[in-house]
């Protein structure tokens, strides 16, 4: 079991009467003046939830987008106060900045049983520079800390790492456990066999996570536009697919690792095939694992589908990251539906990390079917990765 798997929790805390900040990962798609997806604020839920039963106050702190360290009304939470304020059915008080003396009196006035939500943190550029005065001046806002924020927990921020030194013991949310507790079980010992299921665009944002995986999987599905950087990299056509040349070099090199571990790799046998990307209509099934010239693969096909599935179907865990075609425009939605919904019905292990990946879900109405669905992209990367995430390092040591 991983170190960091015994991290001090919000449940090791006496938070009786205590302010408490509550660092969440609320950076939320915003559209038409509300919030576009309360995924993130859902998960954070049954943390502040649990701040409240132990008689703790939240002071709840997040990011939202990349205001470039200065005020922008267009990345204000007060959105995301409201949306929290309907989730939990009682008042959420906005502060309209992080910190200052005005800050400092609402967060000592903060009545029991009331939430405090301050605005953006990287309004500042102290937040995202990890700045000791920064932290030290966030840290007067309470007496306990609790990170909920797994998504943010790679990034070396002063409310992620600095204001630790400051508020201690660091304790970690129930959010932040669920996903270590889940993300760890793959780099342990998981049921077999054990299938990676890659997808997305580059194959250079992975060679990290799959040369951390190759000792660990039984097999390693590949689609999206990562399979055809591999497909070159065998010399099959790909018509006027996207395949980077740094990739189709990568690709090889994870081939003749593979083969060397033992490790099968799979890739599409056949394509829903366009024109292109932009205005791609309908498509058309190409029959065979090459690509005609002038033809863009965008989904993997329906034989592909029915491989991957059979897979899925005998296996003991499944990771996900990263849809295998373009799930967003619809037929090309079909192998990335195929796949959710096999694994759904496998009743495996089953963890998918990645923003698309839990956006398809969402699409495909399946995120209740899975074991986990990482709310952290770029954290459950890294961690899949094998590297230390910082906002995680900084939390206490259970003893």
């Amino acid at each position: 079991m991983s170190s960091e798997l015994r991290k001090l929790s919000v449940r090791d805390l006496s938070l009786a009467g205590k302010r408490v900040f509550l660092r969440v990962d609320f950076n939320v798609p915003l559209e038409s003046g509300a919030v576009a997806d309360d995924t993130r604020i859902r998960a954070s839920l049954p943390t502040i939830r649990l701040v409240q039963e132990k008689g703790g106050r939240p002071i709840l702190a997040s990011h939202l987008g990349r205001p470039k360290g200065k005020p922008n009304p267009a990345f204000s939470l007060s959105l995301v106060a409201q949306r929290l304020q309907e989730l939990l059915g009682a008042p959420v008080r906005f502060a309209a900045d992080c910190l200052g003396a005005e800050v400092e009196a609402a967060a000592r006035e903060l009545p029991p049983g009331e939430i405090l939500l301050l605005e953006n943190l990287r309004f500042h550029p102290g937040e995202e520079k990890n700045d000791a005065e920064f932290a030290r001046s966030l840290s007067r806002l309470a007496e306990a800390y609790v990170n909920d924020a797994f998504g943010s927990a790679h990034r070396a921020h002063a409310s992620v790492v600095a204001l630790c030194d400051y508020l201690q013991p660091a304790a970690a949310g129930l959010l932040m456990e669920k996903e270590i507790e889940f993300l760890g079980r793959l780099l342990g010992n998981p049921a077999r066999p054990y299938l990676a299921i890659l997808g997305g665009s580059k194959v250079s944002d992975k060679i990290p996570l799959v040369r951390n995986l190759l000792p660990r999987v039984d097999s390693i599905l590949i689609g999206g536009a990562m399979a055809y950087a591999f497909l070159s990299a065998r010399g099959v056509p790909i018509g006027a697919s996207r395949a980077e040349k740094e990739g189709i070099t990568a690709a090889a090199e994870i081939l003749d690792s593979a083969a060397k571990s033992g490790v099968r790799i799979l890739l599409p046998v056949d394509h829903r095939v366009s024109s292109g990307i932009d205005d791609p209509g309908e498509g058309e099934i190409v029959a065979g694992q090459e690509i005609p010239a002038g033809r863009v693969g965008l989904d993997i096909g329906p034989e592909t589908s029915g491989l991957f599935s059979r897979e899925i179907a005998a296996a003991g865990t499944v990771l996900w990251n990263g849809p295998v075609g373009l799930f967003e425009k619809p037929p090309f939605d079909r192998g990335s539906r195929a796949v959710a919904e096999a694994i759904a019905a496998s009743g495996c292990l089953s963890v998918a990390g990645g923003g698309d990946t839990a956006a398809a879900l969402t699409r495909f109405h399946l995120v209740e079917r899975f074991g986990h669905v990482s709310t952290g992209g770029g954290a459950s990367l890294e961690f899949l990765s094998g590297l230390t995430l910082p906002g995680v390092a900084a939390l206490a040591d259970r003893s």
